[in-house]
């Protein structure tokens, strides 16, 4: 083969590659956009579902997603977070409670994320779960789909049991373990602790931020699947 037509083998070569990494950077493109509205709907799904799970239709009035106060960042470190805000139950424009975001960052697999909502009292209105790499059959007994352990939290507060009992039972506390499992649960109780210590401390300015009402009203979020 002569060097001009090497020379042109070449051309067309490269041609060819980068029309086809063209096309292939536009269908990724077009798949994004295609994907990023309907993955953004079902994160706000899963997280509207999460909060009411926590705070029923029956105690808020309020968009529970919409209705927020930020975090201050020299608190982002006891929750476990790098961002975030605390999402504010309203009955009307009573303040119900504040449900905020907290990682457990030494589960037996990895960070565990949760929501952990709490009343104006101090007690725990309620925990979940919201996403985990925890061993099936094992540690994966902190969803409420699996087990109804998480439960266990409503009611309780630094009070109800005192922070030295914030502890699975192994530890000497008062929380039951799992059979074969004592890291994740381990790793819940001591970060729903944590959250509670937390809003003790910055409870007075998290709830002056929140007295603030809505610039607009807000619908509550409606649970479809009751028909709410």
């Amino acid at each position: 083969m002569s060097m001009a037509s090497l020379g042109k083998s070449i051309s067309f070569n490269s041609l060819l590659l980068g029309l086809f990494a063209l096309i292939t950077a536009a269908l990724l493109s077009v798949t994004f956009l295609g994907t990023k509205e309907p993955i953004a709907d079902a994160k706000r799904e899963v997280a509207k579902r999460a909060l009411l799970e926590i705070v029923p239709l029956d105690r808020h009035t309020n968009d529970l997603l919409v209705d927020t106060v930020v975090i201050p960042a020299e608190f982002w470190p006891v929750l476990g977070i790098e961002d975030g805000v605390a999402n504010i139950a309203r009955q009307d424009d009573e303040l119900v409670a504040v449900i905020l975001p907290s990682v457990a960052e030494d589960g037996y697999s990895g960070d565990i994320q949760m929501i952990i909502g709490i009343n104006l009292d101090g007690t725990v209105a309620g925990v979940r779960v919201i996403s985990h790499r925890e061993t099936p059959g094992l540690g994966d007994k902190v969803d409420l789909n699996k087990s109804d352990w998480i439960l266990g939290f409503n009611g309780k507060s630094l009070r109800n049991p005192s922070p030295d009992n914030w502890k699975v039972k192994k530890d000497g506390g008062d929380f039951d373990q799992f059979t074969g499992a004592t890291i994740t649960p381990r790793a819940v109780v001591n970060q729903v602790r944590k959250t509670l210590q937390y809003f003790n401390a910055d409870r007075e300015r998290l709830l002056k931020a929140a007295q603030r009402p809505a610039a607009t009203p807000q619908p509550a979020i409606k649970d479809d699947k009751n028909g709410g």
